[in-house]
């Protein structure tokens, strides 16, 4: 009967020790897997709307990184594209609205608002000038299997 109350006891202990340390373990942070672009915008919300491509740049004024894609984008800006830049502190809403999280993001849209391409981070101006050169007359790229950002 001792020995019953032996292992018994034990068992007890072995589980109260169990428990007590899954507790003290903390569960995995959880990861954040990628980040808001529209595939829609309201042509209304940028400059020009009645250009046939919009490029918006969504920025901050914090953000390392933007005014190098801003100044990217910019030289973009002719009778046919619309090039805008959309700094949170200026456009809190528009940042909103569209659900930008993290920039800079880019997107190339059509006269409709739909946003045939995006970029989020860094993007070459290689990359972003023959991204709106495909959009515009397609075939403008070689085939090489590569998507350009489209």
């Amino acid at each position: 009967m001792e020995r019953i109350l032996l292992v018994a006891g034990i068992a007890v202990v072995a589980v109260t020790v169990a428990v007590v340390v899954q507790r003290r373990q903390r569960p995995a942070a959880p990861t954040r897997t990628g980040y808001n672009v529209p595939d829609q915008v309201d042509r209304a919300d940028f400059v020009r709307p009645d250009a046939p491509w919009l490029v918006a740049v969504f920025t901050s004024a914090t953000c390392g990184s933007c005014g190098d894609v801003w100044s990217k984008a910019r030289l973009l800006d002719s009778d046919t594209v619309a090039a805008d830049e959309v700094e949170v502190g200026a456009a809190p809403a528009l940042h909103n609205k569209y659900a930008i999280d993290g920039v800079p993001a880019t997107v190339v849209a059509d006269v409709d608002g739909v946003v045939r391409a995006s970029f989020l981070g860094p993007v070459t101006a290689t990359d972003l000038w023959a991204t709106l050169a495909e959009l515009r007359a397609p075939g403008t790229l070689p085939s090489d299997g590569c998507n350009h950002g489209i």
